[in-house]
């Protein structure tokens, strides 16, 4: 295919710089695009142990945004939907990145919605948010206190050991509190309208904020836990690898 593509590309320009140019943007064109959306709070780095092969796939990230006053989510989606560029691209969410990526679904041409560590549906909820719904605790979570401590990140992992706090606490930093408050509210809170699409769902068997024993249809990695971005990250490469091309 490559070869003749070069020949297309050759006989229509007639100039080797041209050409070159030219073959890259198509071949550039023929590679899957995939973006990521990080967990609550999370940026670009919680993605470090991902790897796709560059020659076929190229990866983006959309890092949060911070709300406007009183946003509706479907309204903050839309505006987090503009930066994917790429037609039947791939969209990969964590965790509430998976809750966002599919309410960005609903203003996108996509080719799959890959979610990781996250739901689907308020039945794959925890009964523990269920209850923080229902009687609005979340709203007394202490966010200002949250943003200068540790405990931003017991309340986006759950109780962990102190080694894996101590990662994944590097790896947050969005750290306003309009976004936090919103967040947690639209987390806790969400539903989910009629899906855009099929949404394909990766989920740990270890996975303590989200249990497994909730989750329905989904691609089980053995060990996971809610971080297993950090330390599974090839195993869910190669889920990300094999979905993408089927």
């Amino acid at each position: 295919m490559e070869t003749l593509l070069s020949i297309f590309v050759l006989q229509s320009y007639g100039k080797i710089g041209s050409s070159v140019v030219l073959l890259k943007t198509v071949m550039s064109k023929d590679k899957i695009h995939v973006y990521f959306v990080p967990g609550l709070a999370a940026g670009k780095e919680i993605f470090k142990n991902i790897r796709l092969p560059e020659d076929r796939f190229k990866t983006h990230i959309i890092e949060w945004l911070i709300p406007e006053k009183n946003e509706p989510i479907d309204l903050y989606a839309k505006r987090m939907a503009a930066a994917v560029t790429h037609e039947n691209a791939v969209l990969v969410g964590v965790s509430f990145g998976g809750v966002m990526v599919q309410e960005m679904a609903h203003f996108l041409r996509l080719k799959k919605v890959i979610i990781i560590s996250s739901v689907k549906s308020r039945t794959e909820f925890p009964r523990r948010l269920k209850i923080a719904r229902i009687t609005k605790l979340y709203k007394l979570v202490p966010t200002r206190i949250m943003l200068s401590s540790d405990d931003l990140t017991k309340f986006a992992i759950g109780p962990k050991s102190r080694k894996r706090l101590e990662l994944y606490q590097a790896f947050l930093h969005v750290r306003s509190a309009r976004y936090l408050n919103w967040a947690i509210e639209n987390m806790v809170c969400w539903q989910p309208k009629k899906p855009a699409g099929e949404t394909i769902h990766i989920h740990g068997d270890a996975d303590i904020i989200f249990p497994i024993k909730n989750i329905d249809n989904c691609k089980v990695i053995e060990g996971g836990t809610h971080i297993m971005l950090l330390n599974k990250g090839s195993k869910i490469s190669k889920k990300i690898i094999e979905i993408s091309t089927h």
